[in-house]
């Protein structure tokens, strides 16, 4: 592979995607969002926190940019803003690819693996040839940076779809829990372990909720609620049938006792942990520290429909930003919320652009005065007295008769994220779209915030109760936002518009 090229950045020292040549040829590389250097990238996998480092593995193709050959690419971080490339972990070796899975600190050496009473870093995979899934476990003594594959398979079907181990510690039975995908059957399987090495059947969840694709990468953890409590989650990725076709992420609430997850009756519909086009594979990280006390969580950031196929080179594909998860209770049951985790703010300026509330009118003359906006944006905006309205949109403006549009529609209690005119859309057939999210509105108050890249948008609405994630490809340039509406507007309470810092720095 090739070296990795140091540059210094404000905030230390960081391994940057590419050189500054690169960087100005590159106008969709984001500089916020995780990219591989070069070549292909999907699944973020064996997401584990160990020794002040946020561990992101992810499934890549060392050969080209699209899939094929896959391995794990490896990357670090200590904030989960700024990123160092790592060289890849597990390779493809003897015919067998090394398909999703997890990693987890085995704090009490159940499995032997550790060294000089220190524990090991154990990743649980899917070892992938034709006809053939099964679940194998690799460990390191190195804090991530070198692995040993263990010979053979630790849990094998002989089934030809049988993929995506998560495993966790289940503190009540004192064993280690793996849920693992059966794609096609629409299920996921629990087993559980002494050891990460001897697992045992345990239970089953499934078919349930959203069946009209295959079901893939699950995750199980607790979360906290708002107001009070905990409760299971179980995040089931299934692809296609996602809520716009292609690629989705839904989840389940209930109660798990280490064997089987019960979902939570009287549930209504296909709760999605988001609406948009872009968002997939969705998994959280393993290990996190107690005083630390967050559930975050990232996902790869495009959809099997078009994936292989999106404008950029000489890499494909981005991650979201990671997120903290909660639930929330509402008249419909809880809800997951999201929100970019408080470490993005570093890259925040001092002194944002700020409005401080006005008549719609008032709001959008103030934004046209502040035309020429950077390429890289976090912005929040909040609307009262929205109930009984007419529909209004934010619009943004990147170059002429180019935009992106957000939707509200109160008398629907919608928000629909429109990019058939956003820049380039023309190299896949279902990549140009409209996309509606459920909108909850209380009290005639609706906020978003959406963080703006070179190519991407991720739209949280609501405190983060209604997520959009969609790519957008852009022409190059400075931005603009617009407020639209045909008939009878809310009053705009406030703008924010921060203008976010790249990662990415010119090499000298």
């Amino acid at each position: 592979m090739k070296p990795f090229v140091l540059f210094l950045a404000f905030f230390g020292s960081f391994s940057a995607p590419q050189s500054g040549v690169q960087a100005q040829a590159e106008q969709f590389r984001p500089q916020f969002h995780f990219t591989p250097e070069r070549n292909w990238m999907n699944d973020p996998n064996g997401l584990v926190f160990y020794e002040g480092e946020w561990h992101l593995f992810y499934q890549h193709n060392p050969y080209g940019d699209k899939w094929g050959h896959m391995s794990w690419g490896h990357a670090v971080s200590r904030d989960l803003v700024h990123w160092e490339h790592l060289p890849l972990a597990l390779a493809e070796d003897d015919g067998i690819m090394i398909f999703s899975g997890s990693a987890v600190v085995d704090w009490k050496n159940t499995s032997g693996f550790g060294r000089n009473g220190k524990p090991p870093l154990v990743a649980i995979y899917t070892g992938h040839r034709e006809g053939r899934q099964d679940q194998r476990i690799a460990f390191s003594n190195d804090r991530g940076r070198t692995w040993t594959k263990v010979p053979g398979p630790v849990l094998d079907l002989h089934m030809a779809d049988f993929r995506d181990p998560r495993v966790f510690w289940h503190d009540a039975t004192s064993r280690w829990v793996m849920a693992v995908a059966l794609p096609n059957e629409k299920k996921v399987n629990f087993y559980t372990s002494p050891d990460l090495k001897q697992w045992k059947y345990a239970g089953e969840f499934g078919p349930a909720g959203a069946t009209g694709g295959q079901w893939e990468c699950p995750d199980l953890f607790t979360l906290p609620v708002e107001g009070g409590g905990r409760k299971w989650v179980l995040i089931v990725n299934i692809n296609p049938g996602g809520p716009v076709g292609g690629s989705g992420t839904q989840y389940f609430t209930g109660k798990f006792d280490g064997k089987r997850f019960v979902a939570d009756a009287g549930v209504k519909g296909i709760r999605w942990a988001d609406y948009g086009p872009d968002f997939y594979a969705a998994v959280s990280w393993n290990d996190v520290p107690k005083s630390d006390g967050r559930r975050v969580w990232i996902g790869w950031m495009s959809n099997w429909l078009y994936g292989q196929d999106v404008p950029t080179s000489p890499w494909r594909s981005a991650m979201t930003v990671p997120r903290e998860l909660m639930l929330r209770r509402t008249p419909d049951g809880l809800r997951l919320v999201q929100k970019p985790v408080t470490e993005l703010k570093k890259l925040r300026p001092p002194s944002p652009l700020r409005f401080g509330g006005g008549t719609f009118a008032d709001a959008a003359r103030w934004l046209a005065a502040h035309n020429d906006l950077p390429p890289q944006m976090d912005v929040e905006m909040s609307f009262s007295d929205v109930t009984g309205k007419a529909p209004f949109s934010v619009n943004l403006q990147t170059a002429p008769g180019e935009s992106t549009s957000l939707a509200f529609d109160p008398a629907r209690n919608r928000l629909v994220l429109d990019r058939t005119q956003s820049g380039q859309t023309g190299f896949h057939r279902d990549f140009s779209g409209r996309y509606d999210a459920p909108l909850r509105i209380s009290n005639g108050d609706v906020r978003i915030r959406f963080l703006l890249d070179a190519s991407s948008i991720e739209v949280l609405a609501q405190g983060g109760e209604t997520s959009l994630t969609a790519l957008i490809f852009p022409a190059a340039g400075s931005r603009g936002l617009t407020l639209a509406s045909d008939g009878a507007t809310p009053y705009v309470s406030a703008i924010t518009i921060h203008a976010l810092t790249a990662l990415t720095q010119p090499s000298n």
